[in-house]
């Protein structure tokens, strides 16, 4: 999509603006739409492959191939729950290299190379090389996500620019153009001629989005090239010493286990699990407690915790789209309209293409609502998208139950999900990202960008721990208890929102 003709609002970089942003943004729009088409390519594939052939699995829609790892349902959504976490507990240390290292722009594009090589790992046939790749994506996409969300904050000219919620929301869309695109080509290429060759299509479409950035970096704020807080020669020291001491303890401990072996995959995804709940409560309390702040940051912080702990039951839920819901549309819904069998890992563009359509909506709103002073505030955001996330799985039920016999349901149960997780995520997404550049305190700028994701670690966390344990989340009472949690915890934020916004000082 071209820039404008018009000229740059004060606060931006270049002398032509992307529709009526900062052109900088369209850089970043673009790279992370080439991301997105790589993650969500492997998200639509990671939980079909890994359950086809067992006996958890559906028909797999149109032209189906077969083959897979055969593991059950639990299992897969374990690997999928730990994967999906760890790319997000992985920006925590993806911002504080970006912070003190590298640079945000450096950082991206060091994400990036790793990005391409995981998903060529993965387009080689090797079970045990297919978990390498897994984790090399998870590092890259941590290294990558918490610079660019921070680098598209630095396009504005300060937390009072009214166009910086739109600017997020315009990102979210070109985003998810990405992820709406990939199942249909990454999905049917590897669900119905060779798995292994759609992984490797992800990897294409990453190094196209690391092409692009390099090329459209010119237009980015130069703040993006500099390393905000960089290491001195003693700090250099200790993180070197600390990270070479923790490598040997793992690779001693996991070599005991290994030699011994009483390896599991269970010896890998509960301690990462378990750090998954851990790590972000620990980076909270630690910025919180920071006596460098002052009181309006410190203020500001209290306000974030809540944000945090409703971003975190919001994910739990909505990340079980391509577990959960994924499986129960692969295998019970009948994957065809009008006679027309369709792959099922096509599931997996409703969500993005509902963002395409409604994120204008969205943003267009809170910019009118804004003029009229009426935009609704970020608590009152984030707590309508608790409820109606909640709700989504209450509507779940139903077609749960109407399966219960054996019957194949429409697969129209599946768009009106997520259609109401689509809603929910552009109340509280966006939103939240742009709440983070707002609240972060100048010293965890970026880092605090991490702690935002990590609210998706631990939602995830807590499903993986769930099905590690033994609970089936497929079952109706299961995800009954999810929707109550999830409705319950909004009317709580809605309750004592005028308690956090007041903690939240200048910002609201």
């Amino acid at each position: 999509m071209a820039p404008s003709q018009t000229k740059d609002a004060p606060g931006t970089t270049g002398d032509k603006t992307f529709l009526g942003h900062p052109r900088g943004l369209a850089t970043l729009f673009l790279t992370e739409m080439w991301e997105r088409f790589s993650f969500y390519g492997l998200r639509a594939l990671l939980v079909v492959y890994l359950v086809s052939g067992g006996p958890d699995a559906g028909e797999g829609g149109a032209g189906g191939q077969g083959g897979g790892l055969a593991m059950n349902l639990a299992t897969a959504t374990a690997i999928y729950s730990v994967y999906n976490a760890m790319v997000y507990l992985l920006t925590m240390p993806g911002g504080w290299f970006g912070d003190r290292v590298w640079g945000p722009r450096r950082t991206v594009t060091i994400g990036s190379v790793i990005i391409v090589c995981g998903h060529l790992t993965l387009a080689l046939p090797s079970t045990a090389l297919f978990f390498v790749g897994l984790a090399l994506v998870a590092t890259g996409s941590g290294l990558l996500k918490a610079n660019i969300s921070k680098m598209v904050g630095d396009l504005y000219s300060g937390p009072d620019d009214p166009r910086r919620d739109g600017g997020f929301t315009v990102f979210y869309m070109g985003i998810n153009t990405g992820s709406f695109v990939a199942p249909f080509i990454i999905g049917t290429v590897g669900q119905t001629i060779n798995w292994h060759l759609g992984f490797g299509l992800a990897a294409v479409g990453m190094a196209l989005g690391l092409i692009q950035f390099l090329y459209g970096s010119r237009h980015l704020d130069p703040q993006s090239s500099r390393v905000p807080s960089p290491l001195d020669a003693q700090e250099k020291r200790s993180a070197l010493r600390k990270t070479l001491i923790w490598v040997v303890v793992a690779v001693i401990f996991y070599g005991i286990v290994v030699g011994t072996g009483t390896f599991t995959l269970n010896w890998a995804m509960v301690p990462l699990t378990v750090a998954g709940l851990v790590i972000p409560v620990v980076m909270l309390v630690r910025i919180k407690r920071d006596k460098e702040l002052s009181e309006a940051d410190q203020g500001r912080m209290t306000g974030y915790i809540w944000f945090f702990a409703a971003a975190a039951i919001f994910w739990m839920i909505y990340d079980q789209g391509a577990s959960t819901v994924q499986a129960f549309g692969d295998a019970k819904t009948t994957t065809q309209i009008l006679g027309w069998h369709f792959p099922s890992t096509w599931f997996q563009s409703i969500n993005p293409l509902f963002i395409i359509v409604l994120a204008p909506v969205f943003a267009s709103l809170w910019l009118a609502l804004a003029r009229r002073r009426k935009e609704p505030s970020t608590t009152a955001k984030f707590s309508f998208a608790l409820v109606m996330t909640g709700l989504s799985f209450f509507v779940f039920i139903i077609p749960m139950a109407a399966a219960s016999d054996g019957t194949k349901v429409t697969p129209m149960w599946i768009v009106l999900i997520f259609l109401m997780h689509t809603i929910a995520e552009l109340c509280l997404s966006p939103v939240g990202l742009s709440a983070t550049t707002k609240l972060a305190p100048a010293k965890y700028a970026s880092q605090l960008m991490g702690v935002w994701f990590l609210a998706v670690t631990a939602g995830d966390s807590i499903t993986g721990l769930l099905s590690i344990g033994g609970a089936n989340l497929s079952t109706t009472g299961m995800v009954a208890v999810e929707a109550a949690l999830a409705v319950l915890a909004g009317f709580a934020v809605f309750m004592y929102r005028k308690k956090i916004t007041s903690t939240m000082s200048e910002v609201q």
